[in-house]
């Protein structure tokens, strides 16, 4: 068992107040300050240097039934984080070490060893941990090879494709060589680093007029895999454009995320029965089997340069909610991280 080093008596954190209804509020949240707990048996207290905002959280901030528990009302919300252990009761984890885990949202948190993994600050930035070799690297990989089944020779479409994930899913699409790789997004800003930096073959603002045509446009052959992390007319428009045994992996649909009333489906579905086309949702929690495979084959490509990939840094604890905030409107380039 390690020594305490001298440590503030509290940390601050984020608690959810009320369920937003529709966009959410800065009255929903509160910052407060909360006792910092010892590490019990098998436990680490680390000091989170880097703290992951995600779409899925608003999913997180409703009660209704999904994949995950709700958070609890009047208690620390959770997230990715990655940071410095400052004391420890873990054979293997020492002080100095440094962990990924999920006690996000505040500035101490005390974690089981079950739920942490050791990364190595030497060999990659720490902030890397939560996007690019992290949750979002491995969504945007076993969603590309695994729910899709990208083969060579593809034509991709990606939503969202200067988010976190999208702008990883056209790159490893390219370097596993697609025959043409088809980005949208929100700005013509990002439209231009598709393009010029993470090497798109094309892309577009979904603002500038119809998504469906601007598509078209950009792919005149069609598409075989759709990416989707935006849904409605994006979703519809590659229904539309889908190649005969077209695949679709469904990872988010942000344009939905804070609408209070139900949203309508595509209506072209029943194109699915002339392609043969497929559609099938994604969660990363189902392709952990696929993590060491995932850094063995990425990790080289971000450490050479091959694989690109930005990120939109916001400081400190009290603008937490305001980077998440941010990434519903896509105000980000690249993973969404706050650093500590």
């Amino acid at each position: 068992m390690s020594e305490t080093p001298a440590l503030p008596a509290v940390s601050r954190e984020w608690h959810l107040l009320s369920r937003p209804v529709g966009w959410p509020k800065p009255e929903d949240f509160a910052l407060v300050e909360a006792e910092i707990r010892q590490p019990g048996p098998d436990e680490v207290l680390v000091r989170n240097q880097y703290l992951s905002v995600d779409p899925y959280m608003r999913g997180r901030m409703s009660a209704a039934k999904s994949y995950v528990a709700p958070f609890e009302l009047g208690k620390v919300m959770q997230g990715g984080a990655v940071g410095e252990v400052v004391a420890s009761r873990v054979d293997g984890i020492a002080p100095g070490d440094h962990v990924l885990h999920f006690g996000g949202w505040r500035e101490y948190a005390t974690v089981g060893a079950a739920q942490t993994v050791k990364v190595d600050a030497n060999a990659a930035p720490l902030s890397t941990y939560l996007g690019v070799l992290g949750m979002t690297g491995l969504t945007a990989y076993a969603g590309l090879l695994r729910t899709a089944s990208f083969k060579e020779g593809d034509s991709v479409f990606v939503s969202g494709a200067a988010g976190a994930v999208g702008s990883q899913v056209g790159q490893i699409a390219k370097l596993k060589g697609a025959s043409r790789v088809i980005g949208s997004a929100g700005s013509d800003e990002k439209v231009k680093l598709l393009v010029e930096e993470y090497g798109f073959d094309a892309a577009f603002n979904y603002k500038n007029g119809s998504v469906s045509e601007q598509l078209r446009e950009a792919a005149p052959d069609g598409v075989d895999v759709y990416f989707d992390n935006v849904g409605g007319d994006h979703l519809e428009a590659a229904i539309g454009l889908l190649n005969q045994g077209g695949r679709i992996a469904v990872c988010g649909m942000i344009s939905v995320y804070n609408s209070t009333e139900p949203v309508p489906g595509p209506r072209n579905l029943a194109r699915l029965i002339q392609t043969r086309g497929r559609i099938e949702g994604l969660l990363v929690g189902d392709h952990y089997d696929l993590q060491p495979q995932f850094v063995q084959e990425v990790g080289p490509w971000v450490a050479s340069g091959a694989l690109k990939y930005r990120e939109t840094v916001v400081e400190g604890i009290e603008n937490n909610l305001e980077a998440f905030l941010g990434v519903l409107r896509g105000d980000n380039t690249g993973k969404m991280i706050v650093k500590l």
